[in-house]
């Protein structure tokens, strides 16, 4: 197809939508084809996306770069293999990538990058770290910090890091990024999980990029755990932005997945491992 500007495949996921091999887990990596560089966004949990990539036909040692959404262990946890495989790369990532993550005050659990910066480093990770939005090929943008300008999207799980021996909660999660795609028919946005809240990433995207038009957004939203009033500004919010594309995944939630599929009919993608999608499709 001459005129596709996008593909994506959906390597790492919490669902398997085909048979054939595909393995599910916790966590989310999606690969992309844009402007002529390939792209690896996060890596899943434990290194399936090796499995997954060469059933699906994807070359990972042909990836040009590696794009982490933030420092969890379900987006991070397959670097050692990935880069195992694959070898010396840019890796671009917040500078608070390997903040300390956890869960759960009452009985702390650790939930960030699970490998040490310096062993990453051995194997081959490049990075550079991304703090304002940063165009990494032409009409490809890594979004930095997203401002968050939305008091009901502000997270009030559980969550919290560890700085300097001090528990900050909830977690502020500084370190969360999307990609923000400029295609001919307008943005394109790639979540891991939204921390920052969805509807301030896609603003931030309209602000830095200048392009007002949403095509389609993909990724975890974060939704199935938020209160009921971001829940329903967020959907409310969607509605309006005439998406031609809504693949939500990972952490959104069965329920929640299930209700935006009702709500955007024929729009809707259900994005399990193994999942590829060409933009636009046939």
């Amino acid at each position: 197809m001459n005129n596709v500007w996008l593909k994506l495949a959906v390597v790492c996921e919490n669902t398997v939508g085909i048979t054939g091999g595909i393995i599910g887990e916790w966590g989310l990596s999606i690969y992309l084809e844009v402007s002529g560089m390939k792209i690896l966004f996060d890596t899943g949990e434990s290194g399936v996306l090796l499995n997954n990539a060469g059933i699906m036909g994807i070359d990972l040692q042909s990836v040009d770069a590696l794009v982490l959404s933030h420092g969890h262990y379900d987006h991070t946890g397959g670097m050692k293999s990935f880069l195992r495989y694959r070898g010396k790369l840019p890796v671009y990532a917040h500078p608070k990538l390997f903040a300390h993550h956890f869960s759960t005050p009452k009985k702390p659990r650790y939930i960030g990058v699970p490998h040490r910066k310096e062993l990453l480093e051995c194997l081959g990770a490049e990075f550079v770290y991304v703090e304002k939005p940063f165009e990494i090929t032409p009409g490809v943008f890594i979004s930095g910090k997203v401002p968050r300008k939305r008091f009901f999207e502000n997270d009030r799980e559980t969550l919290f890091c560890l700085e300097n021996g001090k528990i900050i909660m909830p977690d502020p999660f500084h370190d969360d990024m999307s990609l923000y795609l400029v295609t001919p028919e307008g943005l394109f946005i790639i979540l891991g999980c939204a921390h920052a809240g969805l509807i301030n990433i896609v603003e931030h995207a309209r602000e830095i990029t200048g392009e007002k038009r949403v095509y389609g957004i993909i990724g975890g939203t974060h939704l199935g755990p938020a209160p009921v009033e971001q829940q329903e500004a967020t959907i409310s919010y969607l509605k309006k932005l005439n998406l031609q594309f809504l693949g939500t995944n990972h952490c959104t939630g069965q329920a929640m997945i299930a209700r935006l599929a009702n709500i955007f009919g024929q729009r809707f993608r259900f994005c399990p491992a193994g999942s590829v999608f060409t933009i636009p499709g046939e």
